[in-house]
């Protein structure tokens, strides 16, 4: 299936249509830029949601979900895409956040490898449309490698998180794993598919969400 072309923008359109697009919003003071940078991305935010594709991100909506002209935008985000940017990457470290929270809670290492794999699925079940845009938008083309993107590292880390503890479970003895990383891409593929095709086949009748449970413990090779 061929991916639809990401929305664009033209400054020019923005300025002429800015009248219509913008309805009145008092001027943040001297020092509160960062505010309107965060309105703009909470704007974006919910527009994914509510449509749940980023294509309905662009400066002319983002603008009128904000209150403000198109073109008072260009002060924080070059582009669309620096804007989509901002949002995956929120729901990048949103996302390494709740996995670090829940594997915290326990100190035997089956029980918090269990832990972050049901807070991933739990995260993208609850957040389908951020969740979606994470791995389906478009991305542009950029020289610099992924985990050299600022913020990016938060995506890395969380997957770190299931290779440590992964290998926590081959040194305690409770994993049979000999790969620890191959075995953990294994569980995130399978994580992954979990999340999307619960999303995509809601009537399907799924069985209890404690497959999650079961699909960690045969990948990551549990002995116990």
């Amino acid at each position: 299936m061929t991916k639809a072309p990401a929305a664009t923008d033209h400054p020019a359109d923005d300025h002429a249509e800015q009248g219509e697009d913008a309805s009145p919003r008092p001027r943040n003071r001297r020092g509160q830029g960062l505010l309107l940078r965060e309105e703009i991305v909470r704007a974006a935010t919910a527009l994914i949601v509510r449509t749940g594709s980023d294509q309905a991100v662009t400066l002319r909506s983002v603008a009128r979900e904000v209150g403000i002209a198109a073109p008072s935008i260009y002060a924080h985000f070059p582009d669309r895409d620096a804007i989509v940017e901002a949002v995956v990457l929120e729901a990048i470290a949103q996302l390494h956040q709740a996995i670090a929270a829940a594997v915290a809670g326990y100190e035997d290492p089956v029980e918090s490898l269990l832990a972050g794999c049901a807070a991933y699925v739990d995260f993208g079940v609850r957040e389908p449309a951020r969740y979606r845009v994470l791995f389906g938008r478009a991305h542009p083309e950029r020289e610099a490698p992924a985990a050299g993107v600022p913020g990016r590292r938060q995506g890395l880390d969380a997957f770190q998180t299931l290779v440590d503890n992964l290998r926590a479970c081959v040194s305690a003895g409770r994993s049979s794993s000999t790969d620890p990383f191959a075995d953990a891409v294994a569980i995130w593929t399978a994580l992954h598919g979990q999340v999307t095709l619960r999303a995509d086949l809601p009537d399907f009748p799924w069985p209890p969400t404690d497959t999650v449970e079961r699909m960690t413990r045969n990948l990551g090779r549990i002995d116990s």
